[in-house]
């Protein structure tokens, strides 16, 4: 009998698995290491993500902050609603919408589990629990993958812009797929240890070098390997002629 090849997925994942500690060992000897932390408890990073969506984090901490302050706890801002909630976090925007999403969510967590807690998703496989995230109101793969990322160490992988732009300009990601499809992708390429790793290190990169309109490529450490930084340094050529 004829020997079975392999997969060609499994071929390009060892190759990813090689790329993939190369890019990242050399961000990190640019930037540093970012040390594991978690930033709120699994509830707070939970709301906390849904007052983030479409707005940034100086527009949506101060607003969680105030919806802490004004709520000693999550049985308040049910009982309020969303019209009691939306005016305290009017600075995270779409107010109407996200304070809809957080009252819906808590009452949902609390019809499931009994309380207003999520601790119990630590004990699931990582998919498991993003599946149990997504089924909630206003909770979306970024969201959900945030939540297992920072308050349990999951290994997924939060897809904001810079990520899948980055991911998508050194090779990781296919030019065709989708900010939702990404977080299915890169958790096949990345391995779960280096989940938090990868998102920490290429959110620098891509703040920092790999920015959206004009990558400033020739400072990038990742030149000589990105499929895209010849171009990128053709086009910023053509422009200074």
């Amino acid at each position: 009998m004829a020997a079975t090849k392999p997969k060609r997925r499994n071929v390009r994942k060892r190759k990813s698995l090689r790329e993939l500690d190369e890019l990242l060992t050399r961000l990190e000897n640019v930037y540093g290491k970012t040390p594991y932390a978690s930033r709120f408890s699994p509830m707070d990073e939970l709301v906390c993500c849904i007052l983030s969506q479409h707005t940034s984090d100086a527009n949506s901490f101060p607003a969680f902050a105030r919806l802490k302050e004004e709520f000693p706890d999550w049985q308040g801002v049910v009982d309020v609603g969303p019209e009691g909630v939306a005016p305290i976090i009017r600075q995270a925007g779409l107010a109407n919408q996200k304070s809809k999403s957080i009252v819906r969510a808590l009452v949902e967590i609390r019809r499931r589990t009994g309380s207003y807690s999520i601790d119990h998703l630590q004990s699931l496989s990582m998919l498991e629990a993003r599946d149990w995230l997504m089924e909630l109101p206003g909770v979306g793969p970024k969201t959900a993958s945030i939540v297992l990322c920072f308050s349990f160490k999951m290994g997924a992988i939060p897809v904001d812009t810079h990520i899948f732009r980055v991911s998508q300009r050194i090779g990781m990601l296919p030019k065709s797929c989708t900010a939702d499809k990404a977080h299915d992708l890169l958790l096949d390429l990345v391995p779960p240890d280096d989940a938090f790793r990868y998102h920490t290190t290429l959110i620098t990169h891509g703040r920092k070098i790999c920015k959206a309109r004009n990558p400033l490529c020739r400072e990038c450490p990742l030149n000589d390997i990105c499929p895209s930084a010849a171009t990128f340094m053709k086009k910023a050529t053509g422009k200074r002629k």
